[in-house]
């Protein structure tokens, strides 16, 4: 498997990282306007040295970038923003928790958690298509993604699941052999399982 060249732009850049997550902070826009925010379950990835992590987004939150300010709502349109208080773009940063997923390594995938996690201030950028499809071929990544402690739990696990169905162009073999897998990872518990298949 040829290593694939990123999309020439990052989106974000890691602030915090610990062995099953990151948090990057978004990149601000070259115009006066808020960050592009990445859909939950969409796929990131971090290019290394060695190897490329892969991960899913799994939590977005926009907040002031300091704890004594707190936003309050104005009651003016994104247009009258810009025109009358153009400092509320800078006074704001948005941040993306994403949950590791796996990695490449010599043009090979691993379906678990790297030995090390991405390092501080690396780039983070959206994952072209073809290496989703690619990684995503083998489904016990998502064996990492239920043991996840934080974000919205199960929920992701379904947006993931939404994210490459659609990515798949509604391959719903695919989507049946997700399924599948699911009921096998949650065969004890099946109000967990009941509960991601309904938001499918």
């Amino acid at each position: 498997m040829a290593r694939r060249s990123p999309p020439p732009q990052p989106f974000a850049e890691i602030i915090q990282t610990a062995t099953d997550h990151c948090i990057a902070q978004c990149h601000e826009p070259a115009h006066l306007d808020f960050p592009a925010v990445p859909a939950l379950g969409s796929w990131v990835r971090i290019p290394e040295s060695d190897r490329v992590i892969y991960g899913v987004v799994a939590y977005v939150v926009t907040a002031p970038i300091d704890t004594i300010h707190r936003a309050t709502a104005l009651g003016l349109s994104l247009e009258q923003l810009r025109q009358e208080q153009p400092h509320i773009f800078a006074m704001l940063k948005t941040e993306v928790t994403i949950a590791i997923a796996g990695f490449e390594e010599r043009e090979r995938f691993y379906h678990h958690l790297p030995p090390r996690p991405p390092q501080m201030h690396q780039q983070v950028y959206t994952c072209p298509p073809e290496e989703v499809i690619a990684f995503s071929g083998t489904l016990t990544f998502l064996r990492t993604l239920l043991t996840l402690r934080y974000g919205p739990g199960d929920a992701l696990v379904a947006a993931t699941l939404r994210f490459l169905y659609h990515l798949r162009q509604r391959d719903r073999q695919w989507l049946v052999q997700a399924a599948q897998y699911l009921n096998r990872l949650l065969k004890d518990d099946y109000d967990r399982l009941r509960g991601i298949i309904e938001q499918l």
